[in-house]
Parts: structure tokens; C-alpha cells; sequence
């Protein structure tokens, strides 16, 4: 372990998982368990579920699940430590000297990957108001219309037109050249020879909200494609779990972000007046981006392009902020004009012009209504019956029931058409969702059980050899978990090796061995020796457990999967005997030998 066992049981006891999961989800106490809305996945019935018995998280929804670290690595994009240090600083606590181990390393390499990133981009800094950037800056100053302090505040740069000068930098700084094809600034060509992944573009870095700069966008100064390169996904990056400029806008007094396209976008608004702007990284707005916004505001402008792709992809955000409960406007930028092109356009006038069209602005329902209004022709038959149909679909998705009613009755009243007819299309739409929901939690209910369906089962348990050995193996491993002080009697029938998966053989061999050195085996203890899959698996075997049973029940229950297991390897060994074997006399010798040896193993138990 790369932090000690003191350490790491004290950074558990300050944070309560269900204090430190309530910073981020509303949770609602249902027996000893509490549960609320998945923050790893878009759902309207909560089926995420915190059990402080067991110091675990398990989303039945999406398979996610761990201890309270995995929470925090997974909400906050970081590593393991990154995620205790965070713990740690919530709760006072000084974080011991680090040993060197699997997650050490990882932890090294990220930060020097963030090292690399900060040189990188003082060096395109520099470089731009160079000999070698002079192109840049006047993209930037001319075309842009951008000035020396807007510049400055974005750290925009340029990456020399010269086959490895950043690489070149870099290596003189003290970076190996591995380290810099890790953080995506460098690659090596067929010869060995290591180029610049980023040249002659205006540069754009990309800062998370702690100030660490964790990527790079950068823009083409000729017409070749790509127009714009984008850093891919490193260890100190996650382009679908960042947003552009979110460092800025987090702390801007308005009470809404203003969410755009593309980086210039968000510059120019930054500009003119607007510090509440995020942009996105060049992907189609995800799930995780949509949480990251609403951690910050509960209201969101959506400034997207005025063409059909603009509008298909302001039409999924909607649906993406509304099953978050974030409050969406749509904001139309007049002549189909991008907002840096709008603002320029009105020159002094630009800040008090958009900031009009952003007051303005029509919330979600106003914006699909009217677009139904343009799109069809509503003074005839069918383009009433396309509109109106189209609408109360719309309404039937709403998460806010008092919206979809008001709406309802604007629309009914606006287009002459009874209320009870819309209401009619709104509870067909809304029966089959409730339908399909209550399939899916008949599936959730039925995977505490019984586990995931064979479509979602992980390679691991495919493996097993014994459905019933495997379900037994991770019954005992979460009992154990959750109650210790059972390791010894179950230690005395089952060694490691009687166990067939080797995530569950290499749980009980770990709680096996804290437990005979004295020392805590509670999932918050092990964590760090697993991956966040694993733990996701360990953490389901506890969610099956369900609410602790009392300690002579649960050593029972214990003792009953023991049992089942050492009768599945039992019945294995045989299998394997007669498989092996090649004449019946081989087969009842080797059967004989092996009963003999299990007698033994038992009188030995005894």
C-alpha cells in the first residue's frame, strides 16, 4: 500500500460516505440504506444506493459502485490519490509521505504529464509573440479582433511550423521523450524520431478547475484538416469530463453559465463582458459534462449553431439538462450568426446587444414550440395534428410534472385543440416510460440476487467454472468483508486456492492476510489494491449482502458457502480426474487417491 493502514482508516471514519455522497446527490434514507439519482448516469427512478454499514456505493442502474475514494475519483476525474488528497484536505488531515507502489506510479506519471502540459504552454506563449508566431498573432489580433489581455488571460499561444522544436524544448527541461508521447504532445515516427504532435497552430489551452493545464486545443493556420487538433484522452485528461473555460466561469456571480461551441466563441463572449461562458472540446455534449455544469449552476443558456445540426444537438441537451433537473434557455443569434461574428458585428453595442438575446432567451418548452410552429404549417389539418402530436411528446419527457401541465394547457388553448386530447398523447408516452421503468427496476431488483444478466457479466465470472461455486465465493468474500472477525473459522475449511475466480480468490487472500496481521479489512482498507472495476464488483457483492445480519447469523451463512464451495472444488477434482485419465483403472485410482486426501483434510478440520 502506498499510504498507511492509520491513514487511511482515519481519512474513512472524517468522511462519511453518506456526508461526502450528499454533496453531490440528493439522498433519501430507506431502511439503513440511502438512496437518490445516479450522478454516473441519466435516470428518473433512483437506483443508486449508499450502505454505510459496509462503507459502499452501488448504482443498480449502471453497474457503478466502491468505496468512498472510488466515489470521489469518479465525480471529481482523478486519480487515487489525487482523490485521497482531496478527502484528506476536506477533512484536515495531512497526507503521510507517499510509498512507491502501482499507484504511485500512476499518480508520478499524471503529474508529470501536468509538468510537461504547464512548460508546453508557456513555450507556445512565448512562441507566439515571437518570430516564429507572427502568423498567430495576427489570426488572433486581426481576424479575431482579440486583444493583448483577453489573449493573456487565455494563455493563447502558437506551436512553431519546425518538425520537434516543443519536443526539443521539453527534453532540454528534463521530460523524457516517453513521458512526452504519454501527454499527448509528442509522437515517434517510423525511423525512431520523435515529432511535435501540435505544429503551426494558434494554440488554445485547456485548464480544469484547479489550475492545472490539462490539454490543448489547437487551430490550423492553413487549410489543411484537421481545422482543429484536440489533445486525446491521458492520464490527467478526459475530454467527455471537462469543459473549456469552466476554470473562469466557476466563479463568475451570474447565476447561470452560458454553454457554446468552440473555443472562440467562448473568447469573444469573455471579451465582451461575459465571464459566465463554457465552451465544449469538440465532442457532442456527454452525460458527464451535463453533471459538471449543474455542480456548479442549476441554469444553462445554450448558444448553439443556428443550422439543423444545431438544432438536433440543442434539442438532445434539453433532454440531457432536464433529466438533471437543470433549468435550459435557448438563446438565437439573429441571422444565423455565431456569437464572436455578432458581437464584432456590433462593434461597443455588442455586449448590451447579446446580452439582450440572452435575457430573452426562451426556456426549453417556448424554443421546441416554436420551432414545431416554423416547421409545420399549423393553419392546416395535418401540420396542426404533426405540431401538436410532436409537442406532447416533447412535454411527456419533462422531469417537472407543473411544467408539462402549464405547457400542456398554453398549448391546447394556442393551437384550439381540447386538453384532453393532448393529455391523451402525454399518458400513452408516460405509461410506456413507467412500463419500461418498472421493467428495468424488475432487473435491478433481480441482479441483487442473482447478479447481472449474462449480457452485462463481466469476463471474470464468465470463467467460472461453477455458477454456484461463483455465486457462493462472492456471497463469502462480502460477508467477510463485512464482518471480519469470521475470517479465522472460515480460514481453518478454506485456503485461497479452493476458490475459482481470481477476483474473489484474490479478495479473500488479502483479507485473509490483513486480518491475521491484525490490522482492518473493510472495503475503504483494500481499496487501493484494486482497480476501479474491480471495486465496482466487490462493491455489488455487497450490495447482494443487502442490510448485515447479526454476527452468529452471518458466521452461519458463512459457513454454509464455505461448505458449498469446498463441495464445488470437490466436484471439480473429480471432473478433472476423469478428463485427464485414460483407462478406468487410472480413473479409480486417481478417484480413490483423491477421496483419501480429502478425508485427511477433513479429519484435520476437525
Amino acid at each position: 500500500m502506498p499510504l498507511p493502514d492509520h491513514f487511511l482508516r482515519e481519512l474513512h471514519d472524517r468522511n462519511d460516505i453518506v456526508s461526502v455522497v450528499s454533496g453531490y446527490v440528493q439522498l433519501r434514507q430507506r431502511g439503513k440504506t440511502h438512496i437518490g439519482l445516479c450522478p454516473f448516469h441519466g435516470e428518473k427512478t433512483p437506483s443508486f444506493t449508499v450502505y454505510p454499514e459496509t462503507d459502499s456505493f452501488y448504482c443498480f442502474g449502471c453497474g457503478v459502485g466502491g468505496d468512498v475514494i472510488t466515489f470521489m475519483k469518479k465525480m471529481e476525474n482523478l486519480d487515487y490519490i489525487d482523490a485521497v488528497k482531496l478527502l484528506a484536505q476536506r477533512s484536515g488531515l495531512s497526507m503521510p509521505e507517499l510509498q512507491h507502489d502501482r499507484n504511485s506510479e500512476t499518480h508520478e506519471l499524471r503529474l508529470r504529464i501536468l509538468e510537461a502540459n504547464r512548460e508546453a504552454a508557456r513555450f507556445f506563449h512565448s512562441a507566439l509573440y515571437s518570430d516564429d508566431g507572427r502568423e498567430g498573432l495576427a489570426y488572433l489580433r486581426e481576424k479575431r479582433s482579440l486583444g493583448d489581455v483577453t489573449i493573456r488571460a487565455f494563455g493563447l499561444g502558437f506551436a512553431p511550423d519546425r518538425r520537434s522544436a516543443l519536443t526539443d524544448h521539453l527534453v532540454k527541461k528534463g521530460f523524457r521523450p516517453s513521458e512526452l508521447i504519454q501527454a499527448n504532445l509528442t509522437f515517434q515516427d517510423s525511423r525512431g524520431g520523435y515529432i511535435d504532435r501540435f505544429r503551426n497552430r494558434t494554440m488554445f489551452p485547456i485548464i480544469d478547475v484547479r489550475g492545472n493545464v490539462i490539454a490543448f486545443g489547437g487551430r490550423i493556420m492553413t487549410d489543411e484538416k484537421p481545422k482543429y487538433l484536440n489533445t486525446s484522452d491521458t492520464l490527467a485528461y478526459k475530454k467527455t469530463n471537462n469543459l473549456y473555460a469552466l476554470n473562469r466561469a466557476k466563479n463568475s456571480k451570474a447565476d447561470r453559465f452560458i454553454l457554446c461551441e468552440g473555443y472562440m466563441d467562448v473568447i469573444a463572449l469573455y471579451q465582451a463582458g461575459f465571464d459566465n461562458v463554457v465552451g465544449g472540446l469538440g465532442t457532442a455534449l456527454t452525460e458527464e459534462q451535463v453533471k459538471l455544469i449543474g455542480r456548479y449552476r442549476r441554469t444553462v443558456v445554450l448558444c448553439y449553431d443556428a443550422d439543423e445540426a444545431g438544432q438536433k444537438a440543442a434539442l438532445k441537451a434539453m433532454k440531457m439538462f432536464d433529466a438533471q433537473g437543470v433549468n435550459t434557455f435557448v438563446l438565437k443569434v439573429p441571422d444565423g450568426k455565431d456569437p464572436d461574428e455578432y458581437i464584432k458585428r456590433h462593434g461597443e453595442n455588442g455586449y448590451i446587444r447579446f446580452k439582450n438575446l440572452v435575457d430573452t432567451a426562451k426556456n426549453e418548452v417556448d424554443y421546441v414550440y416554436d420551432t414545431l410552429k416554423g416547421k409545420y404549417n399549423t393553419q392546416t389539418v395535418e401540420g396542426k395534428m404533426q405540431a401538436v402530436n410532436e409537442a406532447a411528446h416533447f412535454l411527456a419527457e419533462l422531469s417537472n410534472p407543473v411544467k408539462r401541465d402549464i405547457y400542456a394547457g398554453k398549448i391546447s388553448e394556442d393551437m384550439n385543440v381540447k386538453r384532453e386530447s393532448i393529455d391523451m398523447v402525454i399518458n400513452s408516452d408516460l405509461a410506456a416510460m413507467d412500463k419500461r421503468e418498472a421493467a428495468n427496476e424488475q432487473r435491478r431488483q433481480r441482479e441483487i440476487i442473482t447478479g447481472p444478466s449474462q449480457t452485462f457479466r463481466t469476463p471474470v465470472e464468465m470463467k467460472a467454472k461453477s455458477v454456484r461455486a461463483a455465486k457462493a465465493e462472492e456471497a463469502l468474500v462480502a460477508c467477510l468483508i463485512a464482518h471480519p472477525e469470521l475470517v479465522s473459522s472460515v480460514s481453518e475449511k478454506l485456503t485461497p486456492d479452493d476458490l475459482t475466480m481470481p477476483l474473489t480468490r484474490r479478495v479473500y487472500a488479502l483479507v485473509l492476510s490483513r486480518v491475521q496481521q491484525g490490522l482492518s479489512a473493510e472495503l475503504g482498507d483494500i481499496s487501493g489494491e484494486f482497480t476501479d472495476d474491480e471495486n465496482t464488483q466487490i462493491a455489488r457483492m455487497l450490495a447482494r449482502l443487502g442490510e448485515l445480519s447479526s454476527l452468529s447469523a452471518s458466521a452461519a451463512i458463512c459457513s454454509d458457502y464455505a461448505d458449498a464451495i469446498i463441495s464445488e472444488s470437490r466436484l471439480k477434482t473429480a471432473e478433472e480426474i476423469v478428463q485427464a485419465s485414460t483407462s478406468d483403472e487410472e480413473i479409480m485410482r486417481a478417484l480413490e487417491e483423491e477421496a483419501a486426501l480429502l478425508k485427511r483434510k477433513k479429519n484435520k478440520n476437525n
